[in-house]
């Protein structure tokens, strides 16, 4: 469906809601429909911003039929909060959990039918979301974080020392410094940076849109933060439907800790794409990830018709 067609059956108005004392940012796009849609509610991985391809993935659920809420994290992007790029965790899931919260009471769209979607850091965000907050009825998670370790031991040697270093003097510096130690997202082997792999810089890039300028870098102490995240562990206590795409040569978020995971998944339908952690923003797997979401939402949560 071409950007002109998308326009037509699309409308996307900026609103907002409260997580923690700040302000999130988002974008609610609606459907032409005489009945309220099931609403997918979406923010994005490690450090980055719903501009980045999310509203890519959000034009097409919307066509399809399906409202979407894509917000931006605080401290990240269009939302308040200080210190910038401060990338906590549990502030993270908080903002998912108000996020979630804010839909149910939009009568605009069907807030029984909320579907969460997460990718990469995201991904792990909506398992350990839908197995601890009430009212998700349904999970899309692609090429997820969820296992800090094995995450950890994917960086380069060398990249993972010096990452090391600066949340040291990160955390060392933090009562003083109204600005943190930061430290890059996307570095080539053996910078310092949190994410390493041959194809993390060019995929990184990717995804950056053309006409905003986008902040590369996160408070450093996030690197110790990360290494006892276990998301995936969440996977057996989630109820609702989930589809669950992997991808082979994730050089990001090893894939072998998440199809063991998954096993545990109650209502889960897994599948493997043999291609890499970036591979599934843009091109020809984009074009397969958000067709196969489709299809799985229409199966899942059918539209209702005029």
């Amino acid at each position: 469906m071409c950007s002109s067609d998308l326009e037509d059956v699309i409308m996307r108005t900026d609103v907002e809601f409260q997580s923690g004392g700040e302000r999130c940012a988002a974008w609610l796009y609606l459907p032409e429909s005489t009945h309220p849609a099931p609403i997918i509610v979406m923010a994005h991985g490690l450090g980055a911003v719903r501009s980045m391809r999310l509203d890519a993935f959000a034009e097409r659920y919307c066509a399809e039929g399906y409202a979407c809420l894509v917000f931006d994290y605080r401290y990240f992007g269009d939302s308040s909060g200080e210190p910038r790029q401060l990338l906590s965790i549990k502030h993270q899931l908080e903002d998912w959990a108000n996020a979630v919260k804010f839909v149910q009471k939009d009568k605009r769209v069907d807030n029984s039918k909320v579907i969460i979607w997460g990718s990469s850091f995201s991904g792990g965000h909506v398992l350990k979301t839908a197995a601890n907050v009430p009212g998700v009825a349904g999970v899309m998670s692609q090429c997820p974080f969820t296992n800090g370790l094995a995450s950890t031991l994917a960086l380069h040697p060398v990249s993972s020392l010096k990452v090391t270093a600066l949340a040291t003097l990160d955390l060392l510096t933090s009562p003083v410094k109204k600005i943190p130690v930061m430290v890059n997202l996307s570095g080539h082997p053996g910078d310092a940076a949190l994410m390493t792999a041959p194809d993390a810089m060019s995929g990184y890039n990717a995804i950056k849109p053309d006409n905003q300028t986008i902040i590369g870098h996160v408070a450093a102490r996030f690197g110790f933060a990360i290494t006892t995240y276990f998301p995936g562990r969440s996977m057996g206590a989630i109820t609702c439907p989930t589809l669950l795409i992997a991808c082979l040569k994730d050089s990001v978020a090893p894939v072998g800790p998440t199809l063991k995971y998954a096993k545990k998944l109650r209502q889960g339908t897994v599948l493997e794409f043999d291609t890499g952690h970036f591979d599934i923003y843009v091109g020809e797997w984009f074009e397969k990830t958000v067709q196969t979401q489709i299809d799985w939402l229409a199966k899942e949560f059918p539209l209702k018709r005029a």
